[in-house]
């Protein structure tokens, strides 16, 4: 039963915030030819390292209030958090990768799609373990690292692929640029991929 708004839930919330803060001002650096919008963000780039903390550990306490009477809300809040923090990393390292090699579509993007999305999965793991479902399991941490790994690995097929469906098939609509197109598709492939990983997690691999 879920009773106290923890000083650890508050100290991860602001770690977290910071994490999808530092990455947004780096995806706003790459993108601000495209989206003239996020020259704001880049300018105002200390108030985004304060204000997305806040914003963070604000909307971890509404999904705690959420959570009291059912606390599945309080852990899918957390998940969606880590997902926001997970989606900073993803697009942050995708967007440095296609700005060191200027390569924005192509076989080349599907490997850079797979390189950031390693990484995200890295972060989702750790927060997901310790914080979002408070796995205390290390007899058999190996079979469930394992089990985590086979989920994220569908998960990694459905993002990989429907992004990459999205950039590569699809292509560009509405003159919008192949760079700004990159990103859609990794917007896209995350919405079709986040009930799968939210509830392989929480079934099969931490609450089993």
């Amino acid at each position: 039963m879920i009773n106290t708004f923890r000083r650890s839930d508050i100290l991860s919330s602001v770690i977290l915030g910071e994490i999808v803060a530092v990455f947004l001002i780096l995806i706003s650096k790459s993108l601000e030819r495209d989206i003239p919008i996020f020259d704001v963000f880049i300018k105002s780039r200390w108030l985004i390292l304060i204000s997305v903390p806040a914003l963070v550990t604000l909307s971890v306490y509404v999904a705690f209030c959420l959570g009291r009477r059912r606390p599945v809300l309080f852990q899918f809040g957390k998940f969606i958090i880590i997902g926001v923090a997970n989606t900073a990393i993803d697009f942050g390292i995708l967007n440095l990768l296609i700005f060191l090699t200027g390569i924005e579509r192509g076989h080349l993007y599907s490997v850079f799609k797979s390189i950031s999305f390693i990484f995200g999965i890295i972060n989702s793991y750790l927060w997901n373990k310790f914080w979002t479902f408070k796995s205390t399991e290390n007899k058999w941490a190996g079979r469930q690292f394992i089990r985590f790994i086979s989920i994220s690995l569908v998960g990694f097929g459905i993002n990989v692929a429907t992004a990459s469906f999205v950039v590569n098939f699809i292509g560009p609509v509405g003159g919008i640029s192949t760079r700004l197109w990159a990103n859609i598709g990794a917007c896209v492939a995350i919405v079709v991929s986040v009930f799968w990983n939210f509830f392989g997690y929480k079934f099969m691999v931490f609450e089993m």
